[in-house]
């Protein structure tokens, strides 16, 4: 069985991510969804998610955890930096509680200080963890944020366009998978 955090945001990243899981044998369990602490949204998505999942696995098994926010919408570059460092030294104790086997994330900045705590863990050796970030959709000729500094620290690298691929060699086209 995998230890699998799922990293989740309010809107369309919550919708592909379920969409994603959805496809996932039971293997994938005990999944530990990390949301930012005021994403209310995207509970409710995976609490409905996880209960129709119940029905057909009983021995279904999840977390839901909380992390501050690292990005608002609109927030200054300056001062986001130092919201991701907060962001990343709350993730490091929940990081090293779960060590996770495998990071699933499809592009919320609440992703990154989660990756990037599990890579920091890798790195001391107490925990060798594979980063798995799916870029969304909805990215066509360019990465999201995150996907421009996970791009450097995930293990696979999934893009959903194949312009995307030729600008990034290092990425996964698998063609339309959420």
């Amino acid at each position: 069985m995998e230890n699998t955090p799922i990293i989740e945001r309010t809107g369309g990243h919550t919708t592909e991510i379920l969409r994603l899981l959805s496809c996932l044998s039971e293997s994938y369990s005990p999944r530990h969804y990390v949301l930012a602490d005021s994403d209310k949204m995207s509970e409710a998505k995976i609490r409905s998610f996880e209960q129709k999942r119940a029905e057909t696995f009983s021995e279904s098994q999840f977390s839901l955890e909380r992390i501050p926010r690292s990005r608002e919408v609109r927030q200054s570059w300056s001062s986001s930096v130092v919201t991701t460092l907060y962001s990343i030294l709350y993730s490091l104790p929940l990081t090293y509680k779960r060590q996770p086997d495998l990071i699933l994330c499809n592009g919320p900045g609440t992703c990154v200080p989660v990756c990037l705590s599990a890579f920091l863990l890798g790195l001391l050796r107490i925990k060798r963890t594979i980063i798995v970030y799916v870029e969304s959709i909805c990215r066509v000729e360019t990465l999201s944020l995150s996907g421009k500094i996970l791009y450097y620290f995930s293990d696979y690298f999934i893009v959903q366009w194949p312009d995307l691929k030729k600008k990034y060699p290092k990425s996964v086209y698998l063609g339309r998978i959420v």
